[in-house]
């Protein structure tokens, strides 16, 4: 059975290092990238930078489960949850949509 991590080579800090992922963190890398307007080198630089774990993989997995955990636990006065993107987009008006 093929393996669902993928080994890809990346350029952080000016050196060519491999990163093994799964495609959705790989994918979720790449939301995030151009959502800040930047690349993934730079991004995956600025993960290496402030990392607490030894392992590079292991930070971006909790540096990407992060970011989308934070966007998906707003709620509102109900006690639905709603995307702080939706809520964004609709310039705050958004009451609630489940997830």
């Amino acid at each position: 059975m093929k393996s669902l991590v993928a080994k890809r080579s990346i350029v952080v800090g000016g050196h060519k290092t491999s990163i093994s992922l799964e495609d959705a963190f790989w994918n979720g890398m790449k939301v995030i990238a151009g959502e800040r307007e930047t690349t993934l080198s730079k991004l995956v630089g600025s993960i290496d930078a402030s990392r607490e774990h030894a392992n590079l993989s292991s930070a971006i997995r909790l540096f990407v489960l992060g970011y989308f955990m934070k966007d998906a636990e707003m709620k509102d006065a109900e006690g639905q949850v709603y995307s702080t993107r939706q809520r964004a987009a609709s310039g705050g008006r958004l009451k609630a949509t489940a997830l």
